[in-house]
């Protein structure tokens, strides 16, 4: 039971993901997170304490 649990297992386990896969994926989030922050303060947008 155990051996035919552990052999479903080692099936569905996929490979480790690909170091550029996620090189890329930091690199899109990055951008984003830039295009907010110059559009936040295009727009006029405070983004210190003032509005607390």
């Amino acid at each position: 039971m155990i051996a035919t649990l552990a052999r479903a297992l080692s099936r569905v386990r996929r490979p480790a993901t690909d170091v550029e896969d996620l090189k890329t994926i930091a690199i899109f989030c990055g951008a984003g997170l830039l295009f907010t922050l110059v559009a936040a303060m295009a727009v006029g947008l405070a983004l210190g304490p003032e509005p607390f």
